[in-house]
């Protein structure tokens, strides 16, 4: 088959032939034309456009094209639906559906700049899209780097059941959802956010943020966070060498000046006492005092 679309491709007009390519048709010849020429073109070579207006193949609503052929030949792949997510994102700039979707703007963007053949450009592009799928089917979980913040919402999420589980009291609806909005939300490393859950579990993040300190040791949404936040540090002073300000990193703050504030909020001491403490050999939790 012949596939015609407009030329100088970025997004979607490199994620579908490669689609097409490895799903589709493997033999598929792709024909990038002037925008105004794709139709008149089409019919000369018997070509299906897409990716253009007033054709089959082209954005429906808030999706691309790159949905449209997924749902048109029934491509039913956990790994294509996930890298749909990305492609849309970045093809609508909609970052906000992938945390991949911006780096792939930035990528193609910066191909379709240093490459200006876009039959070159294309093959490029395939090596770029074997590798989102390959990640995608097989990489999604692992994490390049451990005891990031984001495993703090399972932890924030599994305390909160096993409190609730010890004082037997009845677990709301939207709790029972937030256990697979943090894991999805892990899985793809994104940050999570009061105003992220509440949009998943369609509830108002006013109400949510009222009732959670019922459920979560009479603490509010970023109040807990900081909380295992800190304690996440603390396992990391007593355990590993790291500076300070790698801690400060590894368990989400800001900065190290933000870190060491809440850090002596919490325990009225400085990370760096703390620290000095253990090294001193005198136990921190008999020296410090702890709200």
């Amino acid at each position: 088959m012949k596939w015609i679309t407009r030329k100088r491709p970025k997004i979607d007009r490199i994620a579908c032939p490669w689609l097409i390519k490895r799903f589709i048709d493997a033999d598929a010849e792709i024909i990038y034309v002037a925008e105004q020429d794709v139709i008149r073109k089409a019919r000369e070579l018997g070509a299906i456009p897409f990716d253009v207006p007033h054709v089959e193949f082209t954005h429906y609503q808030d999706k691309c094209t790159f949905d449209y052929f997924i749902e048109k030949y029934k491509l039913e792949d956990e790994a294509l639906t996930t890298l749909s997510l990305i492609v849309r994102g970045a093809d609508t700039d909609a970052h906000h559906l992938a945390p991949q979707a911006s780096g792939l703007w930035a990528i193609s963007a910066g191909l379709a700049y240093n490459y200006k053949d876009d039959d070159e450009l294309l093959e490029i592009g395939l090596t770029i899209y074997d590798a989102l799928y390959s990640w995608a089917k097989h990489l999604k979980h692992v994490k390049h780097t451990q005891n990031t913040t984001d495993s703090l919402f399972l932890d924030v999420y599994h305390k909160y059941l096993k409190h609730q589980k010890e004082q037997g009291k009845k677990t709301p609806s939207w709790a029972k959802e937030l256990k697979e909005i943090i894991q999805d939300q892990i899985d793809i490393n994104i940050n999570v956010s009061l105003k992220d859950v509440s949009e998943e579990l369609n509830v108002n993040p006013a109400y949510i943020s009222r009732e959670f300190a019922k459920h979560f040791d009479n603490l509010s949404f970023g109040d807990y966070i900081r909380k295992l936040r800190i304690e996440k540090a603390i396992s990391l002073i007593e355990s590993t060498d790291y500076k300070l300000s790698e801690i400060a990193f590894l368990t989400g703050f800001s900065d190290q000046s933000h870190f060491t504030r809440i850090f002596k909020k919490i325990y009225d001491v400085s990370p760096a006492q703390y620290k000095k403490a253990l090294k001193s050999k005198i136990h921190p939790k008999g020296k410090i005092s702890s709200k």
